[in-house]
C-alpha cells in the first residue's frame, strides 16, 4: 500500500489552515507521505485555474519533492438536478471528469477518484443506478485516452453498499473503471469491514481513510420536559482512536490482493481544532498507524 495525503485536508474548507497546492506538496513530502491526492476544485486543482503551463510547473514541484503517486479527486454528482431536464448536467459532469483525467495525466498521475450520485426524488433508484452506469462508461472511455483509471468511491447514495458497488462496476464493465472502496460508510451501516474489504479488494485500486468517534445528539422537547434522540454525528479523531476497525479493513484488502494507494483525509472538523500543527499531528498519526500494520 502507498500512503498519500489528500489536499482537502489543508484546504480551509472547515475553517482549518489552508495551504496552496505548492505548499501542500511540500508539506506532504515533509511529513513523509509518498504521494498526493489533489482536490479537483477550488481552492486547489480547479480546471478553470490550472492551464498547461501551471500544470507543468506543479508536476516539476511534485517530482522535486520526491513524490511518486498523484491521484486527482473529482467532486461529481451524476444524478444532480433531475428536476430540470433542459440542463445537460450529466454532459457537464462527464466533461469535468474528462478534464480532470487529462490534468491527472499531465501531472504524472494515473487515477481520478469519482463519486456516483445522490438519490434524487424525481426518479426511481434503479433508473438513477443505470444513469450512473452510463456516465461512468463514457467517463471511463475518455479517461482511458489519457491512460487514466477512474476509482469509484462509495460515498454518495447510489451504490454506497459494497455489494451494490460491485454490481455497479460489473455493469460498467470497463478496465479503466475500478473501486475506491471506503470503510467509513460500511462501518456506519454495521457492515463487517474485513469481509467487505476482502470481497472488494480484487477490483479496488484506491481507498480514502479517516477515523471517527460517534457523538450522541439530542433535541430538547419542552412539552415532554425531556430529550429526543437524534442521529449521532461523526467526530474526526486520530487514526486508531475511532470506531472504524481499520485493522480488519486493511487485512481484508491485503488478503484480497490490494496494493494501491491509501489517501488520508481530514475532511471535517478535527478533534483539537484546525491549526496547522494539529493537522500535521493527525497526518503523522496516520503514517504511524500504517507503519504498525506491517
Amino acid at each position: 500500500m502507498t500512503p498519500i495525503l489528500f489536499s482537502v485536508s489543508y484546504s480551509g474548507s472547515w475553517g482549518q489552515a489552508c495551504l496552496d497546492l505548492y505548499e501542500f506538496v511540500d508539506k506532504a513530502a515533509e511529513l513523509g507521505f509518498e504521494g498526493v491526492m489533489l482536490g479537483g476544485k477550488r481552492p486547489h486543482l480547479s480546471p478553470l485555474d490550472w492551464d498547461s503551463a501551471r500544470r507543468a510547473a506543479l508536476r516539476r514541484r511534485i517530482e522535486a519533492a520526491g513524490l511518486t503517486e498523484v491521484v486527482v479527486a473529482a467532486y461529481n454528482n451524476f444524478t444532480a438536478d433531475l428536476d430540470h431536464g433542459e440542463s445537460p448536467m450529466r454532459e457537464i459532469q462527464i466533461a469535468h471528469v474528462a478534464d480532470l483525467a487529462r490534468i491527472a495525466a499531465d501531472l504524472g498521475g494515473s487515477k481520478v477518484r469519482v463519486f456516483t450520485g445522490y438519490q434524487h426524488p424525481a426518479s426511481p433508484y434503479h433508473d438513477q443506478f443505470q444513469m450512473v452506469v452510463g456516465c461512468l462508461q463514457e467517463c471511463s472511455r475518455r479517461a482511458a485516452e489519457h491512460g487514466v483509471t477512474l476509482a469509484v468511491q462509495n460515498h454518495h447514495d447510489i451504490a454506497v453498499d459494497h455489494r451494490s458497488l460491485k454490481d455497479l462496476l460489473e455493469a460498467v464493465s470497463h478496465p479503466n473503471c475500478m473501486a475506491a472502496f471506503d470503510a467509513w460508510s460500511p462501518a456506519l451501516h454495521g457492515t463487517d469491514l474485513g469481509t467487505a474489504a476482502s470481497a472488494m479488494a480484487p477490483m479496488t485500486t484506491h481507498t480514502t481513510v479517516a477515523d471517527y468517534q460517534l457523538r450522541p445528539r439530542f433535541r430538547y422537547e419542552p412539552e415532554a420536559v425531556s430529550y429526543s434522540k437524534l442521529q449521532p454525528y461523526s467526530q474526526a479523531v486520530p487514526m486508531g482512536d475511532g470506531f472504524l476497525d481499520y485493522r480488519a479493513f486493511f487485512a481484508g484488502l491485503q488478503a484480497g490482493g490490494f496494493s494501491g494507494t491509501v489517501a488520508y483525509e481530514m475532511c471535517s472538523p478535527l478533534l483539537g481544532g484546525g491549526s496547522l500543527e494539529n493537522l500535521d499531528r493527525h497526518a503523522r498519526s496516520f503514517l504511524r498507524f500504517v507503519e504498525s500494520l506491517s
